[in-house]
């Protein structure tokens, strides 16, 4: 049996907001002990370089050859190492204590159809600059071997949920840039998807109309009315028509229409819309699901939040803070979790999650040759 360790996930998501870290115990199956998590928010001129290495790999169809592409791995690098050294600053953890760092990195382009994804991140240099063992990289094995590459949470979902000891079904709901659904069936059934735009339009759009970085609370969301015209149009996508397991890219949607709508009734829109998607996502499950766990940062956006709890009824619909953990700190969690399934071999990926044919172990493991 492999041993207990100590792993650090960091994670900057789709939102782009800030940089996540988690701590935790685990053999890289069950969860031993869940330690403290923190967000430390992104500078806004390395959320708008972000930004631009988006558009250039989106330009490019996901080549790296833009000069921002590398400035952004550079930054991704800089920022998420100073998120852990004031985190182990922070919480008292000595550095050396921790075995190994799950670096999930920035990702930028996605397209499984065509076998592509860049993910901002180099964890050589990484482990090299903190002096531990750092584990990356978690998509291409399982994109190489016909994978979608994503959802890559799920695995920690089903940790989680034999941890809470509720009844199963029960079902994840991550609401991120892009929003996903994880069930954990009662024969350890594991099935995982994108749904469909999560807070990203919503964020977009503030940024535009009013040069803020998101929806803070909900606030427009619940403000505004849905035009059930765009709804139904928008829903026509192909992707909705397409089998699980399936994957998006945040900018797969034009979202076409919003322009002529108040900022209050397009972000209320955008947020109908992300509902109705997760809600049509569920047609998808085997079997009934009695709880819905939210995380991400989705849960704090009140009219969301209702429109979910009345699309789902009567299932219960919770954010992750009443069954006892920290719904910001999932994947951070989650790519602690992996680290420690990287360095024992186990897999990451599997039929049921990204559609590779076999369970799939991936990631790659850089040990700290040198410390700069």
């Amino acid at each position: 049996m492999a041993k207990i360790c100590t792993s650090i996930g960091i994670i900057s998501g789709t939102s782009m907001d800030g940089v996540d870290v988690a701590l935790l115990r685990s053999d890289g199956v069950a969860l031993e002990e869940l330690g403290p998590t923190a967000t430390y928010p992104l500078p806004e001129a390395d959320r708008a370089l972000l930004r631009r290495a988006m558009a250039a790999a989106r330009q490019d169809q996901g080549a790296r050859t833009d000069p921002a592409i590398a400035e952004a791995e550079r930054a991704v690098n800089a920022t998420h190492e100073a998120a852990v050294r004031r985190f182990v600053s922070d919480h008292g953890v000595p550095l050396h204590k921790v075995d190994c760092v799950g670096f999930h990195g920035q990702t930028i382009f996605h397209a499984p159809e065509r076998g592509v994804t860049v993910q901002l991140g180099d964890g050589a240099a990484l482990a090299r600059r903190l002096g531990r063992p750092v584990a990356w990289d978690f998509r291409s094995a399982d994109m190489a071997a016909g994978g979608e590459g994503a959802p890559l949470v799920p695995v920690y979902h089903q940790a989680l949920a034999l941890r809470m000891g509720q009844s199963l079904p029960i079902a994840f709901v991550n609401i991120g840039g892009v929003a996903n659904l994880t069930y954990v069936g009662e024969d350890g059934t594991l099935i995982a998807f994108d749904t469909g735009p999560g807070n990203a339009p919503i964020d977009d759009l503030v940024r535009a109309r009013l040069g803020r970085g998101f929806d803070a609370d909900g606030e427009l969301s619940d403000q505004g009315s849905p035009d059930k015209a765009l709804l139904e149009e928008w829903m026509r996508h192909p992707f909705f028509a397409r089998p699980a397991p399936k994957s998006l890219d945040r900018d797969d949607f034009t979202l076409e229409g919003l322009d002529r709508l108040t900022t209050q009734d397009a972000a209320a829109s955008l947020a109908a819309f992300c509902v109705a998607a997760i809600a049509r996502g569920t047609e998808l499950f085997p079997a009934p699901c009695r709880t819905f766990v939210v995380c991400g940062g989705g849960r704090r956006n009140r009219g969301l939040m209702r429109l979910l709890a009345e699309a789902l009824a009567p299932a219960e619909v919770a954010p992750a803070e009443s069954f006892g953990f920290d719904g910001d700190a999932v994947e951070a969690q989650a790519f602690a979790y992996m680290a420690l399934r990287v360095a024992e071999g186990l897999p990451l990926t599997f039929p049921g999650t990204t559609g590779v044919q076999a369970p799939m172990p991936g990631g790659r493991w850089s040990e700290p040759v040198t410390v700069d």
